[in-house]
């Protein structure tokens, strides 16, 4: 062959082949390193929090809210009583404001704990967490220690630091809501429409809402942390010894701005999802009905039934919960309602 020929002749089949994979491989990479950066939302560090959650207080609130106060379902209004008055209480010891909001139900009353601090005119950031819990049938004794006693004691913790350090210019709102369980989830009977749609009509500037659901439970079991999508696996860790924030797209400014907040404030790993608001799992709690206000609004969980194996269960009980842990994740809000206050 001569020097011409050798010119002019096309690469061998192995070499195409092997070309074409690469590109294939280096797009793909491209695409899921994009798509990791947008749902993930990875952000920088912040420095270590020299305010800390109390893990023996929440231990002692979630023991009283599931022992003392036991189920509190929608037709235990002697339950629901006890633990809104308990709430009250804890509130104005940490030096809040405090109200409750009534609404009916079929000619039922229910209400939501309301605690304020900072000024009373102001754009708000609001916490919040349900006190219900879902009745399984007679022969499950459900109190609810993660679901969600676990997020109802991070916000009486919450306004233990708030007491400490609040934002000089915004008011923070912490509120307990009722009947976000069966048969009122998904419903407009939802405690937390309720107290959206209050805030709308009042014309409140809202400039986020994190709503606490389950954040007691974690695991350093190999394979213990399931996702709703198989992909997830390929983002997201295998062991469930992390906290999770769950956001729409619509959301994506507030997501980054907590999770930078929360990232290195104390020590748990914090993930983060930013997902079409039009997938079915990315409304499991509460934050879903401020979204139908325009209000932006995101979830901070230890992603529930995808790790807790005691969800709507008698064994969830206040001894599988992780009150450290817990403790970091309170911690690491009360650090990111700091940031957003700013």
């Amino acid at each position: 062959m001569n020097e011409v020929e050798t010119i002019g002749k096309k690469p061998g089949l192995p070499r195409r082949l092997l070309a074409s994979v690469l590109r294939i491989g280096g797009l793909l990479a491209l695409i899921l390193g994009a798509t990791a950066c947008f749902v993930m939302q990875p952000t920088c560090s912040s420095s270590p929090s020299t305010l800390r959650a109390n893990p023996e207080r929440l231990k002692e609130h979630v023991r009283t809210m599931t022992e003392t106060i036991g189920t509190r379902y929608e037709k235990q209004p002697e339950k629901l009583t006890e633990c809104r008055n308990f709430l009250i209480g804890k509130f104005r010891d940490a030096g809040a404001r405090t109200e409750e909001q009534s609404y009916e139900i079929d000619g039922r009353e229910f209400k939501n704990v309301r605690a304020f601090f900072g000024p009373e005119k102001a754009p708000r950031i609001i916490v919040g967490a349900h006190y219900d819990t879902c009745y399984e049938g007679d022969n499950i004794h459900n109190t609810g220690a993660d679901d969600n006693a676990s997020g109802v004691a991070g916000l009486l913790e919450l306004a233990q630091l708030l007491s400490k350090k609040h934002p000089a210019n915004t008011t923070v709102e912490l509120v307990a809501y009722c009947t976000e369980e069966p048969p009122y989830f998904a419903s407009r009977d939802m405690g937390s429409y309720q107290h959206a749609k209050l805030l709308d009509k009042e014309k409140v500037v809202v400039k986020g809402a994190i709503i606490l659901e389950m954040i007691g439970y974690f695991s350093d079991a190999p394979n213990s942390q399931r996702y709703p999508v198989p992909a997830f696996k390929l983002f997201y860790p295998s062991t469930g010894n992390f906290i999770s924030i769950v956001g729409g797209v619509g959301d994506r400014n507030l997501l980054a701005t907590t999770k930078k907040a929360m990232q290195g404030s104390a020590p748990l790993p914090v993930y983060s999802s930013c997902i079409p608001r039009s997938l079915d799992f990315v409304h499991l709690s509460d934050h879903r009905n401020y979204w139908r206000f325009d209000y932006p609004a995101i979830m901070v969980s230890d992603t529930a039934f995808y790790r807790n194996d005691n969800y709507h269960r008698s064994s969830d009980t206040w001894q599988t919960l992780d009150y450290t842990r817990m403790a970091h994740t309170v911690t690491q809000v009360h650090q990111a309602v700091l940031k957003l206050g700013e």
